[in-house]
């Protein structure tokens, strides 16, 4: 399953590209603000696996003592 971040930058790019085409430069602002929130969200989330595998490496290095 894709991540929220993915989400938010596939549905960004989306409003931005409509935004460009009908001329709305309001619209194609809040697609570039929606990418933006996108990558940090896909960053946290990449954080957050790797903080969890450390965890669990750590962990299960614990256990073979």
């Amino acid at each position: 399953m894709a991540n929220k971040g993915s989400m938010d930058k596939m549905k960004g790019k989306a409003k931005e590209m409509t935004g460009k085409a009908t001329g709305n430069e309001r619209m194609a602002a809040e697609g570039r603000t929606d990418q933006a929130k996108g990558k940090t969200k896909s960053a946290m989330h990449g954080a957050k696996e790797k903080a969890r595998g450390m965890k669990d490496s750590l962990k299960d290095r614990g256990d073979a003592s």
